[in-house]
């Protein structure tokens, strides 16, 4: 049975930069089965209730600036998969969520980069789904437990956000700044509260995890690791698979669940 997988997808450089995260990405593909379906949260779709995207061809979208033209015009023509996609949503209504469908919905930077790291063939269905950032992780656990059946049916279900996320803090920084110590203890706390299945301490994470609001000023790229968390089961096991930092302040972690 395949896990699910949260990762840190970064900036869209990432996909042109020589760096350790570019290089996990490139590589997690193959220490997992091949999967039939790909199930995508992403922290750059942004919903009042769950919502899954049922496109049967998802278009691009270049939902960043400032970066180089040529990011522009790459492309992940994976297809999407709309009778799946409805089995997505019912499971969601079925665990007494409201939710909503988007058959217009193409593949936010959040879906796309990733991925073309990880399956650069784009010969995948990909069904992408939006995460609540007025919700907090109790919600988008139950949005994993929902959809925990997936993986029985080769579906690789994952979160895709960012470990730690203060861009304010990035831009100031340079690609030598070690680790602050709060960056270290926040992360060093999310690695103990997940690996234990700390259910309680996680939905509570920005007032117990030391550094929470400094590396999540808002919380929405954490946000995918909880649906990937809850897609893991009840008791999944979780595992740290990568961890790095870009200019020492964003973490790109990637966690298997399951």
């Amino acid at each position: 049975m395949l896990p699910s997988l949260f990762i840190s997808h970064g900036s869209p450089r990432i996909l042109l930069q020589d760096l350790p995260s570019r290089d996990f990405l490139e590589s997690v593909a193959g220490t997992l089965p091949r999967p039939k379906a790909i199930v995508i949260a992403t922290a750059h779709w942004l919903t009042r209730i769950p919502a899954v995207g049922t496109a049967a061809h998802p278009a691009m979208i270049y939902d960043f600036g400032g970066s180089e033209r040529r990011l522009f015009e790459m492309q992940y023509p994976a297809p999407g998969a709309p009778a799946l996609a409805g089995r997505v949503a019912h499971m969601l209504a079925d665990a007494g969520l409201q939710v909503g469908i988007d058959p217009h919905r193409g593949f936010d930077h959040g879906v796309w980069v990733p991925l073309k790291l990880m399956y650069p063939a784009a010969d995948i269905p990909v069904i992408p789904v939006a995460i609540q950032p007025h919700e907090g992780p109790a919600h988008h656990i139950a949005v994993g437990r929902a959809l925990a059946g997936l993986r029985a049916e080769d579906v690789l279900v994952i979160g895709s956000g960012t470990f730690t996320h203060n861009l304010h803090r990035f831009y100031a920084e340079t690609p030598a700044t070690p680790q602050p110590p709060d960056v270290l203890a926040f992360s060093a706390w999310m690695e103990d509260a997940l690996t234990r299945g700390d259910v309680a301490a996680l939905d509570k994470y920005r007032a117990l995890a030391p550094g929470a609001v400094e590396n999540h000023p808002t919380d929405e790229h954490l946000l995918p690791i909880f649906v990937a968390f809850g897609a893991g089961g009840e008791g999944a096991q979780a595992k740290r698979i990568h961890d790095s930092a870009d200019r020492g302040v964003v973490r790109m972690d990637a966690y298997t669940f399951g």
